[in-house]
């Protein structure tokens, strides 16, 4: 993927996904104030779950032993993944030792994350998303632009013709009428369901004292993934881990209202071990986590419970869509924490903790407070080019202690202005500080500055 800023650029010009998610987004979050208005304690609600995920992150690696243990007691296996590679070729061997070469999947950020379809399908094995949105997405030979609606940048007439034109068994006459478009895919998903020997899920939540998993949607296929096949297999990173029934009952109270405007979902699927008749295999998965709780002040990122309240108030997100991150988590969550789960080798995660105003409407719509602006601009000092904003900043410094040196700066901007800015701005500045005048116009300094009017008054 391209830097940010070359991405949103190519993105801002598609008007149609600019009204799409403009629409979506601005419904979204007037539903959202409504249900979050309900509940009287909802600034207690919420710094309540700050301080549960703060303190389970903070014991991680008990919580963790003592989840393995619960699975383990209740006949689950669990596997421990430091990469993404690691945990792909834990799933693929799993599938494979049971001779399956399809499966069915529920919707799962942590799979995306590792790019477990495309490990899969180098193996030899086609996984079906079930999610109605992953669908969608996975037909049209499209990516995710939203954690929670991963088609939010489609509307119903593309739909309607990436299922006539890719589902097999689509009606000819199906129309973009959303009852119409659902009824085509659960026809589509129930041969799936009923074939399937084998899934594959995450998990919003995992409750130590227990060793349960919990997953929370809206439509029901989750329910059929997680119930029908002879072989469940669950990825979940591991900071989804909570310590007690009692810190999940703050969760599902806070995760729907943000999410889905709901009170609560309509699927709520919670199992502890093996069920009957069924094989589980419980993968944990790192793969940058640890890193990222070392450090003292993007370690809030891992409180995130994925609801995506943050991308539906976000004015970039809104305006760039979910693409342009480059990422499987978009909008503000992903800006910060994309860099540190995957570093800032690249240009897109490099670039990543610039793609926000700094505005603060993602901390004030965040359920487990995580102060998002604090932890870009934490970024921003980390980034490759923050070095030569530092030394900028020096000279600036330097300059600025002076009376002397800072009249005679005076005098070469003005200079220098009117020499670069013929147009009443100056176009492009020369070397490192184009980087300045190619994203705004900067004014040309006064010929005169307040210092010498003044001394000539």
């Amino acid at each position: 993927m391209p830097a940010f800023p070359d991405a949103a650029r190519a993105a801002v010009r598609d008007t149609q996904l600019r009204r799409n998610l403009a629409h979506a987004t601005t419904t979204i979050r007037t539903k959202r104030a409504a249900a979050v208005g309900e509940l009287a304690d909802w600034a207690e609600l919420r710094e309540t779950a700050k301080q549960i995920k703060d303190h389970t992150i903070e014991h991680l690696g008990h919580y963790l032993r003592l989840l393995e243990e619960q699975v383990t007691a209740r006949g689950g296996t669990v596997h421990w993944a430091r990469d993404a590679a690691e945990a792909n070729q834990v799933v693929t061997d799993l599938i494979k030792a049971t001779g399956e070469t399809e499966v069915v999947k529920v919707k799962s950020m942590a799979t995306q994350e590792i790019g477990l379809n495309e490990a899969l399908d180098a193996a030899g094995i086609h996984a079906y998303e079930t999610d109605l949105a992953e669908l969608i997405v996975q037909l049209g030979g499209d990516r995710p632009s939203h954690i929670l609606v991963p088609a939010i940048h489609r509307n119903r007439a593309e739909i309607r013709e990436i299922f006539r034109r890719e589902m097999p068994g689509a009606p000819d006459d199906l129309t973009d009428d959303p009852a119409r478009l659902a009824e085509a895919a659960r026809t589509h998903l129930r041969e799936r369901f009923l074939a399937a020997k084998v899934a594959v899920s995450g998990a919003n939540f995992a409750v130590a004292e227990t060793g349960s998993l919990v997953v929370v949607e809206s439509e029901g296929n989750g329910r059929m993934c997680l119930t029908l096949p002879e072989t469940l297999i669950s990825v979940m990173g591991i900071e989804k881990v909570l310590p007690s029934w009692r810190d999940l009952e703050v969760f599902l109270q806070l995760l729907p209202r943000s999410s889905t405007a709901e009170r609560m979902n309509p699927y709520t699927s919670i199992w502890s071990g093996a069920t009957e008749g069924q094989t589980f295999h419980l993968v944990l998965v790192d793969n940058g986590r640890v890193a990222t709780r070392d450090d003292e002040v993007g370690r809030q990122a891992l409180r995130c419970i994925r609801c995506s309240a943050c991308l539906n108030v976000c004015p970039v997100y809104q305006r760039a869509g979910g693409h342009a991150y480059g990422s499987p988590y978009p909008g503000p969550i992903g800006a910060i924490l994309s860099p540190q789960l995957r570093g800032t080798g690249s240009p897109v995660d490099d670039s990543l903790p610039y793609a926000s105003t700094l505005c603060g409407a993602c901390f004030e719509a965040c359920p487990v407070a995580i102060d998002i602006p604090e932890v870009l601009v934490h970024l921003r000092s980390r980034a490759v080019h923050a070095r030569t904003e530092r030394a900028a900043m020096r000279f600036a410094a330097w300059t600025l202690r002076s009376p002397t040196r800072l009249a005679f700066g005076q005098r070469l901007a003005g200079t220098a202005g009117r020499v670069l800015g013929r147009r009443g701005f100056i176009g492009r500045l020369p070397g490192p500080l184009a980087r300045w005048t190619d994203t705004r116009d900067a004014p040309v300094p006064p010929t005169e500055s307040f210092r010498d009017w003044w001394s000539r008054r």
